[in-house]
């Protein structure tokens, strides 16, 4: 099986003379509408140039793969990180709007499915460990990312106060890590497209001694070249918008395991918090004539 994205087009470059006509029309398309192919179904894509399904299916078997879903990955791998949000609106123009919403819950709910399978268990306690025995604890995560980071950095300065929130604020991203040592911990936080300022936050952590936490997508992600620890989530899009339901789903793990292990302190910091949510009124009071 190709084990490589640039392995596919040459394997249909080499093949092409031999390929029946069917197949010479659907390396035609792939080759000059890969970003459209990679999401069409066997069935839509031989639809699109006039084959039918198994002739689709045959072409991914000549190829190497074991069937068409494997050649349909390869393809999405391909086109991940170079896809502009208009290239991906357009992808998927052809969405069929009475199934959108299970279409896209399906999906997420798969991307989870995945992530538990995948997940690497040591590595996961690892990071748990390494939050604990940190003197900071610097979490970053830009764009599309940035809600992950602060949702990870709101819960985890409930239970710490060593949490450094890194942001794309006034400061350069670089300055707020000026500080970073060896015994420190930098957690990145990035998917496709990843930001080009997470990976480098993380080599720069890396090259002053930190201990290095990768969040995301895949082992081939640019942040994990410079990562002691990989955790993987599957952020598979259905759309033109990121799905990160996975991703949060392994935050929001990690943040349970940190409180688990640090109950007896994260109980009686959660009473005083209680204690000034009330005096303050910063939630609606259970009794609403209140």
């Amino acid at each position: 099986m190709p084990n490589d994205n640039q392995d596919l087009m040459s394997r249909i470059n080499e093949k092409y003379k031999k390929m029946s006509k069917g197949q010479k029309l659907i390396s035609e398309y792939i080759m000059n509408n890969y970003e459209k192919a990679a999401f069409m179904t066997a069935s839509k894509l031989g639809e699109k140039v006039g084959v039918s399904e198994s002739t689709v299916v045959r072409f991914a078997n000549m190829l190497g793969y074991d069937g068409y879903p494997k050649l349909q990955k390869a393809l999405q791998e391909l086109i991940r990180n170079k896809l502009t949000t208009l290239q991906r609106i357009e992808m998927t123009s052809d969405l069929d709007e009475s199934t959108l919403l299970k279409s896209v819950l399906k999906a997420d709910m798969n991307n989870i499915r995945l992530t538990l399978e995948e997940v690497n268990k040591e590595a996961f306690d690892g990071v748990v460990e390494s939050i604990f025995s940190a003197r900071n604890i610097y979490i970053l995560g830009l764009r599309s990312a940035a809600p992950l980071a602060q949702f990870m950095g709101y819960y985890l300065s409930f239970m710490f106060d060593n949490i450094r929130l890194v942001t794309s604020g006034i400061n350069d991203i670089l300055e707020q890590l000026v500080h970073v040592s060896p015994k420190d911990l930098l957690i990145g936080i990035s998917f496709p497209r990843y930001a080009r300022r997470t990976v480098e936050a993380m080599a720069f952590s890396k090259s002053k001694g930190a201990k290095t936490v990768a969040i995301t997508d895949t082992i081939l992600s640019p942040l994990t070249s410079y990562a002691d620890y990989i955790l993987l989530a599957r952020s598979d899009m259905a759309s033109f918008v990121d799905s990160l339901v996975a991703p949060l789903s392994l935050i929001n793990a990690l943040i349970v395991a940190v409180g688990l292990k640090k109950k007896p302190g994260v109980s009686s910091d959660f009473m005083e918090l209680e204690r000034i949510w009330d005096e303050y009124n910063v939630y609606l009071s259970k009794d609403r004539s209140t």
